[in-house]
C-alpha cells in the first residue's frame, strides 16, 4: 500500500500507536498519522514485546524519514516507550488518557463501599477535563489533599491468618491506581505544552472499534482469516476515491503472482 500510495507527511504531525487484540491469537498493531487520519503501517504480532515491535518502528522510521513525527501518543507500554526513544529520541510522548482512565476505573469500582476509593475514582475522571495549567494546578491540589488524608492506607499490610507468614498490601488496587497518577506524571500532560498532540489515542481507537464491529459481523472465521480481514480493512482505508481504487486493483494484478485471490 505504501508503494501504491506513498506516504506524504508535509506538515507537522503526530504518530499514534495501538494494538487490537484478537483474544489469544495475538494482536494487530497499527501505526497511524493521527493528525491527518492516515494509517501508515500495520502488522500482526504474537504480543506487544520489544522484540516483536522493533520491526514496526523501523518501518515507520523509514517511511517518515523525510519528515519525522512531532509527537507520539500511545498507551505507554514499556516496549513502546523504549522503542519510541530509540527511533524518535526526544520527541514528546503523550500517554493516552483514555487508556489510563479505563485502567483506573477497573481498579476503583464505582460500587466500592470505601469512600476513599470513590473519591480517588472521581479524581481519575476529572483528569479528562484538564485543558490548561490552571486546571492542572486545581486537579493536582485535589490529588495532594487525597494523599494527605488517605495516603497512610497505601502502607497497610495484611498477613495470612493461617500461616502467619508472608504479607501483601491490603489495598493493592488503591496503590496501583495512585501509581498511575503519580509515576511519570509528566507523560500524562504533554498535550498541555504541545497543542498538536492529542490527550487520547481516540483516532486509533476509532479504527480498532470499527475492526471489532466488522469482525463481530463475521463470527467464527479462523484466526488467520481474522488477521487478513483486518489487513484488508485497514488497507482500504487508504483508498479515498474511485481513481485510487482503480489504481490499487491495477497494481495488485500486476505485482501479485497468481492474482489477487492469493492474498485472501
Amino acid at each position: 500500500m505504501n508503494k501504491i500510495f506513498p506516504v506524504r507527511n508535509q506538515d507537522r504531525w503526530v504518530l499514534g500507536i495501538d494494538g487490537m487484540w484478537l483474544h489469544r491469537f495475538g494482536v494487530v498493531m497499527i501505526c497511524r498519522d493521527v493528525t491527518n487520519g492516515v494509517n501508515l503501517w500495520w502488522s500482526w504480532q504474537p504480543s506487544e514485546s520489544f522484540k516483536n515491535l522493533v520491526d514496526d518502528f523501523h518501518q515507520v522510521y523509514l517511511l517518515t524519514l523525510k519528515n519525522s513525527p512531532s509527537g507520539v501518543v500511545s498507551d505507554w507500554k514499556g516496549s513502546i516507550v523504549s522503542l519510541k526513544e530509540a527511533f524518535f529520541p526526544g520527541v514528546p510522548h503523550q500517554r493516552c488518557l483514555a487508556h489510563l482512565l479505563r485502567e483506573g476505573k477497573s481498579l476503583l469500582p464505582k460500587g466500592s463501599p470505601f469512600f476513599f476509593t470513590l473519591e480517588l475514582r472521581k479524581i481519575f475522571q476529572e483528569i479528562m477535563f484538564i485543558t490548561d495549567p490552571a486546571d492542572y494546578f486545581d486537579w493536582s491540589q485535589k490529588l495532594d489533599e487525597w494523599a494527605a488524608r488517605y495516603g497512610g492506607l497505601l502502607k497497610v499490610r495484611s498477613t495470612n491468618p493461617e500461616t502467619k507468614h508472608g504479607w501483601w498490601y491490603t489495598h493493592g488496587n488503591l496503590r496501583r491506581a495512585v501509581g498511575l497518577l503519580t509515576k511519570n506524571q509528566e507523560s500524562l500532560f504533554v498535550y498541555l505544552h504541545h497543542p498538536l498532540i492529542p490527550k487520547t489515542n481516540n483516532s486509533l481507537e476509532g479504527v480498532n472499534s470499527q475492526l471489532k464491529r466488522k469482525l463481530g459481523d463475521h463470527r467464527g472465521i479462523p484466526a488467520h482469516q481474522q488477521v487478513n480481514f483486518c489487513f484488508w480493512a485497514v488497507a482500504f482505508s487508504r483508498v479515498k476515491s474511485p481513481a485510487d481504487l482503480k489504481r490499487l486493483w491495477a497494481s495488485l494484478r500486476k505485482e501479485i503472482p497468481g492474482g489477487i485471490n492469493t492474498l485472501i
